[in-house]
């Protein structure tokens, strides 16, 4: 199979050519293919969620077990309620708050959603992005959209069209290419069914912006390590087995002191003194702006991670950086883990479900 690269600009949805890409892309849809697609957080691996077969093709191009459930996407609140039973009063609130936006929110799924996207479980996840050409691929093709992150199975999330054939050319279709994701990392997958609600994934909704619309919300504290597999369906994506992982071994530094200028320069010290340890190795650094290199960075491969004091600059170029530095061929990864608010929340779940190893604190 030969996947074709649909180039769109997200700024121009009114041409022609815009129109003739999503037509096509929407026609490999209705026709059981899989089509990747920009989305506001990573680029999503599609098929048409109401169609049993077209979705055994994800789990199939990806490698993908089939305990892991999909995420649902929708254009509308209008095609969400004609896939679930019941919607909660603080499940209304959050979508009317948060849709279109980067919230997947567990609801009691219709028949119409077949077993094979929810792993079996009564409970579906449906999101509706905020992305112009996900939002019109979805309309064009007429169905709601299942799509997990367009990558294989276990590795780096893809944010860019680029990191998907990277990892599926010949394996799908077709995939949209409208340049980088805007996040860079998941949606936030929230149970909304039960007090207080449980944050599965955290994301760019955050648990402070969650609670102030709807109440009560933790964050999911289960994990499954990665020697284990499970015996039963995950209760959402992204919570179990070895995630957005690079190739590399990923080591990370944790600070003793979570205000941001002790911080930068006591990790500064760590990123120096971990890989002055990994004599024999090829040493990559995830390097945000404001933390200093090591004096004798000559040897390093260092990926510019945004800046210390900007999180939202982080978790847009995350993966980015992690495929950077495997594309380098480092056999480590040094990484400092953001503090813990805000969007560095959703960064920090990211990395401990990459990283092979412990903490360094």
């Amino acid at each position: 199979m030969k996947t074709l690269r649909l180039n769109v600009d997200a700024k121009k949805t009114e041409t022609p050519e815009f129109a003739a890409a999503l037509e096509k892309a929407a026609q490999i849809l209705r026709k059981g293919g899989l089509v990747a697609f920009p989305t506001e957080t990573v680029y999503g691996l599609g098929a048409n969620a109401l169609d049993a077969a077209a979705v055994e093709r994800i789990f199939a191009a990806k490698g993908r077990p089939k305990w892991d459930p999909i995420i649902v996407h929708v254009c509308s609140l209008e095609m969400a309620r004609e896939l679930v039973s019941a919607v909660s009063e603080p499940a209304t609130r959050l979508m009317q708050a948060f849709w279109p936006g980067p919230l997947t929110l567990l609801l009691a799924r219709s028949a119409a959603i077949p077993d094979v996207v929810t792993a079996g479980r009564p409970l579906a996840g449906l999101r509706m992005p905020s992305h112009p050409v996900a939002l019109e691929l979805i309309r064009r093709a007429g169905v709601p959209i299942a799509a997990p992150s367009a990558n294989r199975f276990s590795h780096v999330s893809p944010t860019t069209a680029a990191h998907v054939l990277h990892d599926l050319d010949g394996r799908i279709d077709a995939v949209l290419d409208a340049g980088p994701a805007l996040h860079g990392v998941e949606s936030t997958v929230l149970d909304p069914n039960q007090s207080p609600m449980l944050i599965y994934r955290p994301g760019a909704v955050t648990r402070e912006m969650i609670r102030k619309v709807a109440g009560p919300a933790e964050i999911y504290a289960g994990r499954i390590e990665p020697s284990e597999m499970p015996t039963e369906a995950l209760p959402s994506p992204g919570v179990g087995l070895r995630h957005y992982a690079p190739r590399a071994r990923l080591v990370l530094l944790e600070a003793s002191n979570p205000e941001p200028v002790p911080a930068a320069a006591e990790l500064a010290s760590r990123i120096a003194q971990a890989a002055g340890e990994l004599g024999g190795e090829k040493v990559g650094v995830m390097l945000p702006a404001g933390i200093a290199a090591p004096a004798d960075s000559a040897a390093l491969r260092l990926f510019n991670w945004g800046s210390w004091n900007a999180p939202k600059e982080m978790a847009q170029s995350l993966y980015a950086g992690l495929r950077a530095l495997d594309e380098q061929g480092c056999t480590v990864i040094l990484c400092p883990l953001p503090p813990h608010e805000g969007i560095g929340v959703a960064i920090r779940d990211r990395l401990r479900k990459a990283g092979t190893k412990g903490v360094r604190d």
